[in-house]
């Protein structure tokens, strides 16, 4: 289900943009052309003031209406790539325009947002730092798949349920996505299982080959200098491995000499005394 839901959101996003297309009003402007000027970005009513755009994003909402028009029936992506080559290859001064107005919204946006937070209640405030921190973890965790992504980290296996869906999902009818999911859901439920047998057979043999692969990267990481990469379980359960190894040979060396013991106080006391002493002094350290 995780791989359909990111497929939807990119659906949801492509349809966003479009949007904003449509919106945006052919100018006719030169290359450089005069910045708008910086909006206003909200208030206490309407919640915190928006981020500012940087200076690209000045650069792109001018270029969209002219690539739109020099380029008519081009993809979305193309042209988003056409205007990112054209921002590459402009020199400083040609960015200056754009990185002024920036700048501006930079600073209307710390003078609204400091209004913004003088009107707020303490228990506003501690929401407020809440989905700040929120935000920050999900562009860490963002960052963080990027990263793996990069260094080839293997995939995790599938489920044999989510094998059946991506085998059968272009077959399968339906207005939208959920709704072929849930569907191919409702008839995964009703198969037997003998039907559901080659599923469950390959779902088997992907987590066979994660297994390998992990490995292998695993090895990989620890060569290059990224420990912090390796599954911590992996290193937690070699560490109880070893921890236990040495508890047995503690447990090896309990007193099995027959008779009487001294012990430093002088009291006596028989084998299968000191014997108990021992093990629970072993259990007290587990």
């Amino acid at each position: 289900m995780l791989t359909f839901s990111l497929v939807s959101a990119g659906a949801n996003l492509l349809v966003k943009s479009l949007g904003f297309l449509q919106s945006v009003s052919v100018l006719r402007r030169p290359f450089i052309a005069a910045i708008p000027a910086a909006r206003h970005f909200g208030s206490s009513m309407d919640g915190p003031p928006k981020k500012p755009k940087t200076s690209y994003m000045h650069f792109a909402e001018q270029q969209w209406p002219i690539a739109l028009r020099e380029h008519p029936g081009v993809k979305v992506v193309d042209l988003s790539r056409k205007i990112g080559q054209k921002w590459r290859e402009m020199t400083p001064e040609q960015k200056r325009p754009f990185v002024e107005a920036s700048v501006a919204a930079r600073e209307q946006y710390n003078a609204e947002m400091e209004q913004y937070k003088a009107q707020l209640t303490p228990a506003q405030s501690a929401a407020l730092k809440e989905e700040r921190r929120e935000k920050m973890a999900k562009r860490k965790a963002s960052r963080k798949r990027k990263e793996l992504k990069n260094l080839g980290k293997p995939k995790r296996p599938r489920t044999a349920l989510i094998i059946f869906i991506a085998d059968s999902f272009a077959e399968t009818k339906g207005a939208t996505m959920i709704a072929k999911t849930k569907t191919l859901m409702e008839v995964w439920k009703n198969l037997s299982d003998s039907e559901k047998q080659v599923y469950i057979q390959q779902a088997e043999d992907d987590k066979v080959r994660y297994k390998n692969e992990i490995k292998s990267w695993e090895e990989h990481m620890r060569e290059i200098g990224r420990e912090d990469l390796v599954r911590r379980t992996v290193i937690k359960v070699k560490k109880t491995a070893s921890v236990k190894r040495g508890k047995k040979k503690s447990r090896v060396r309990t007193i099995k000499t027959k008779g009487t013991v001294k012990s430093a106080a002088g009291k006596e006391s028989t084998a299968t005394e000191v014997s108990k002493t021992t093990r629970k002094a072993t259990k007290a350290e587990e």
